[in-house]
């Protein structure tokens, strides 16, 4: 009898045995989870960089969007993410960002840089001096799939273009070409030479 009751309760054990071990291993599988489903990261907030015009002899310049009534608007380089090395430039015009390009030149020597509005209707990109003298900007000269980007004064000065961010960090406005042909795209129908970018400096 003794016996036999010791043959009834090993099976039960082996049970309870089987059985602990699912319960802990679903905690483990539990505690795994929980890490995995961690909240996503909030969007960062975007951040704005002021694009300038700059020479080391003649210092800062204003670049801004003109529409063909005379108004200024910003230009702006925008920060989304942590991730500074490349970043867009728009005109900020009425509430709407407008994207800016190197477009074809047509008779131009050079690449003029323009914002372009859903219409298809093209704004100014200029550099403007305290006393209101406005300079050209322009696609003054490439390497390889980079043009480098230029305010151009009449005398001929020549400032760099650069977006300052609120921290002072600078990346350089440069224009970005990815294809090989003249026309990369066309854009409410402009055609675009060149995408316009800031850049991390090397």
């Amino acid at each position: 009898m003794k016996a036999q009751l010791q043959h009834q309760v090993h099976p039960l054990v082996y049970l309870v045995i089987i059985l602990f071990s699912s319960i802990s291993m679903a905690q483990v599988l539990d505690q795994d989870r929980e890490k995995l489903d961690k909240p996503e990261t909030a969007t960062p907030v975007e951040i704005y960089w002021n694009v300038k015009a700059y020479s080391p002899t003649w210092g800062l310049l204003r670049v801004k969007a003109i529409d063909k009534d005379g108004n200024i608007h910003d230009v702006k380089a925008i920060q989304d993410s942590d991730d500074t090395s490349l970043l867009n430039v728009k005109a900020l015009v009425d509430g709407q960002r407008l994207p800016i390009k190197l477009i074809v030149k047509k008779n131009d020597k050079l690449y003029p840089v323009k914002a372009i509005s859903q219409d298809g209707t093209i704004l100014d990109i200029k550099a403007l001096t305290d006393d209101g003298e406005i300079i050209d900007v322009k696609g003054f000269s490439r390497s390889g799939n980079v043009i480098h980007i230029r305010a151009i004064t009449a005398q001929p000065i020549m400032y760099r273009v650069i977006a300052v961010a609120p921290d002072g960090t600078v990346n350089r406005v440069k224009g970005i070409k990815m294809m090989d042909q003249e026309v990369e795209t066309v854009i409410n129908g402009v055609e675009v030479f060149a995408h316009v970018k800031a850049l991390t400096q090397n």
